[in-house]
């Protein structure tokens, strides 16, 4: 099969802890030609959704270090695969947050064409932190506004610890803990992240959501769901003097067993996520309540493989196999 990545540059990722990586090895150890491309390197011709592709299949049987150095040399070499993106047998959006929206643009026409994960339409409701808001009753408390006042209230009226997190920001970026016990600070707080200074209408809007304790002790939950079925888990504790539990942020990770409770979260959301054709996701949850759904090249298979000694993306693959031959009987069967 023909199976492209659309992801960041190659040289910048350390392959031992990469999810995109695992599954590109994956893909080069089953004999298939694997592409990367990036997002600026889709374009139409002739009304064809077309791209500048690299093939970085290299020999097989490497070890996941010398796999990634050959196919960065692939990448680096001057020939460049210019083909129609219909012709792939599947293709992973494996670039990293935020959402590239353009690209998701070009290949919407040919969402049905091409077995996509995830699903481009999919990824654009996913992508956003409101997209928790379809599970009210598995999220924590959640406000959000652009209103410094009416954020000030909400915050008030709680009581308690909540977080501020912005909507656009990712990885942990710009996730803070607030409470009324500083109000002078918690005042200047809000009116930075909203940029109060801005007409109400430019403003940004940000989410004050419940603040959940057992963070602090336990840490947060990431939980890899492969169409809709559990895949493996981990779980994340923060370094010292921090809350966030992001590995980027400086989180450790743990293994996990899966609860009773988060099993029937998961089984929850299963039917919204395969509806909207989000077929490989990480979900975060802390004390047992969902805090956000990953669909933008989630991560955590290389440390929940370590943790668990297991293989998970042996699971991927063999289910975009499936899904793409399905797909190309499927069309071949309406040429008929």
């Amino acid at each position: 099969m023909q199976i492209a990545f659309v992801m960041d540059r190659l040289e910048g990722i350390d392959p031992v802890f990469e999810t995109t990586a695992a599954l590109m090895y994956e893909c080069n150890q089953r004999g298939h030609s694997v592409l990367f491309l990036e997002p600026h390197d889709i374009y139409v011709r002739r009304q064809h959704i077309v791209a500048r592709m690299k093939d970085v299949t290299v020999a097989r049987d490497l070890s996941i270090k010398q796999y990634w150095d050959k196919a960065v040399a692939r990448q680096q070499e001057e020939s460049i695969s210019f083909e129609e993106l219909t012709e792939l047998d599947a293709l992973f959006l494996r670039k990293d947050p935020p959402l590239n929206y353009s690209s998701v643009e070009f290949l919407a026409p040919i969402r049905n064409q091409v077995f996509m994960v995830n699903d481009p339409f999919g990824m654009v409701l996913g992508n956003s932190k409101l997209y928790t808001l379809n599970f009210p009753d598995l999220t924590p408390e959640t406000h959000i506004s652009r209103d410094p006042s009416r954020l000030r209230k909400i915050i008030d009226n709680f009581g308690g610890d909540m977080v501020i997190k912005p909507l656009g920001r990712f990885g942990g970026q710009g996730i803070i803990k607030v409470s009324t016990r500083d109000p002078e600070n918690l005042n200047s707080l809000i009116h930075y992240y909203v940029g109060a200074h801005k007409p109400y209408a430019d403003r940004e809007q940000i989410m004050v959501q419940e603040y959940l304790k057992g963070v602090k002790e336990k840490g947060d939950v990431r939980i890899l769901m492969l169409n809709g079925e559990i895949l493996g888990a981990m779980c994340r504790k923060p370094p010292d003097g921090s809350f966030r539990t992001n590995i980027h942020a400086g989180g450790k990770a743990f293994a996990h067993a899966i609860t009773a409770r988060e099993r029937q979260i998961c089984e929850q959301i299963r039917p919204r996520l395969l509806a909207d054709g989000l077929y490989f996701v990480g979900l975060d949850l802390i004390d047992e309540k969902l805090i956000e759904v990953n669909c933008v090249s989630p991560g955590g298979i290389p440390r929940i493989n370590r943790l668990e000694n297991i293989r998970m993306e042996t699971r991927v693959i063999d289910f975009v196999e499936q899904m793409a031959l399905a797909r190309k009987q499927s069309r071949q069967a309406a040429l008929k």
